[in-house]
């Protein structure tokens, strides 16, 4: 029985191609080119911090996004980076009477951000900087357990990734909804662990209630 939904929020919730295209601008290097080096860094299996890299050796992340923000320009995103879907399933989901959450690897900013645009649609919002443990390390699942009021095996998290997402939340315990969108669902979307490991495969998040509802079975 699935009783509660958490989503992870880059490229599950929000559409992070204007915002990797500002680092593209940030270092001084064509989009296209950006977004290909991007790409062929996911499809090898290595972190995608690793991109940067590749046109700035020695590169901070954490340093240039203070950088960014001190010269005027830091990372954000609003409701125009919103999947349009995203509205329409969080108030669908909500009506069917699941408890709902986003957990994701967010920054504190990012994190304010989250809640100032989904503190009326959701119950908990949490991000990797809120508990000190980035996915896909097991603490974040287990923050992630701790927060929702039922069992892990009542709780489904939704992502685009099989490594940061899937994989970990299912050993959590967890059920699963790999949602193809984004660099990392399309990329690895027929892969074993994509085809294996979820319990859900969606291509948008309107298909959740009915799924969800098909998996739970008839109410007694």
């Amino acid at each position: 029985m699935i009783r509660a939904v958490v989503f992870d929020v880059g490229e599950c919730l929000v559409d992070e191609t204007r915002e990797y295209g500002t680092w593209a601008d940030w270092l001084s290097v064509p989009r296209h080119t950006f977004h290909a080096m991007f790409g062929a860094v996911i499809a090898q299996g290595r972190d995608y911090r690793e991109t940067f890299q590749e046109f700035r050796p020695g590169f901070d992340l954490y340093e240039e996004r203070e950088k960014r923000t001190a010269a005027g320009q830091p990372e954000t995103f609003g409701e125009a980076d919103l999947y349009v879907d995203v509205r329409p399933a969080l108030a669908q989901l909500r009506a069917t009477g699941l408890w709902l959450g986003i957990a994701g690897n967010q920054t504190v900013r990012a994190g304010r951000i989250l809640r100032t645009l989904f503190s009326d649609d959701v119950d908990l919002i949490g991000t990797s900087d809120d508990w000190g443990a980035n996915k896909p390390d097991p603490e974040f699942f287990k923050r992630v357990a701790a927060v929702v009021p039922f069992a892990a095996d009542e709780i489904l998290y939704v992502g685009d990734r099989c490594d940061n997402d899937i994989r970990p939340a299912r050993e959590a315990g967890m059920h699963t909804a790999l949602v193809r969108r984004g660099p990392w669902a399309t990329v690895q979307w027929n892969s074993h662990e994509a085809r294996d490991l979820p319990t859900f495969r969606i291509y948008g998040l309107l298909e959740l209630a009915d799924r969800i509802r098909e998996f739970n079975g008839p109410v007694r």
